[in-house]
């Protein structure tokens, strides 16, 4: 099993799972998920909540950060976001690039789109790989 199937399959009763979110496609170098948008995902304008696109975003910046990087986890360090316009109830598709690799470092860029092809937003982010623990230093504690 792939490090984004793993991801998915163990997603289901976490956050992920909770927005209600569904992967397409992806690898080291693009990733693609939607969500059907309804009014639990909506704030008092009726729009979609800016919180969930922000999440939408992260999580597919993540997914594509750790896959390019081939780990098991990765953690956002910064993460910059642009609301474009407003989205509504509905099918939203979610992709996400990687720009740059260094090290222990990788910057995806992301944007999210609704079913007739509008920009809604976009951001930009910086993940650093996480290192497990050996079993010496666990004990150290």
């Amino acid at each position: 099993m792939g490090i984004l199937d793993k991801m998915v399959e163990e997603g289901s009763g976490r956050f992920w799972g909770f927005l209600g979110c569904r992967f397409i496609k992806g690898d080291g170098k693009e990733v693609q998920i939607a969500l059907t948008a309804g009014e639990h995902h909506t704030n008092s304008m009726g729009i979609i909540h800016g919180g969930v696109l922000t999440s939408l975003m992260d999580q597919a910046m993540g997914m594509v950060a750790t896959a390019a990087m081939e780990v098991d986890s990765c953690v956002t360090t910064n993460l910059n976001v642009h609301f474009l316009a407003p989205m509504r109830q509905g099918e939203l598709i979610v992709t996400s690039t990687i720009l740059h690799q260094a090290g222990r470092s990788v910057t995806a860029q992301s944007e999210v789109r609704d079913a007739s092809g509008t920009l809604g937003c976009m951001a930009t982010a910086t993940f650093r790989v996480v290192r497990a623990k050996t079993p010496s230093t666990e004990s150290q504690g």
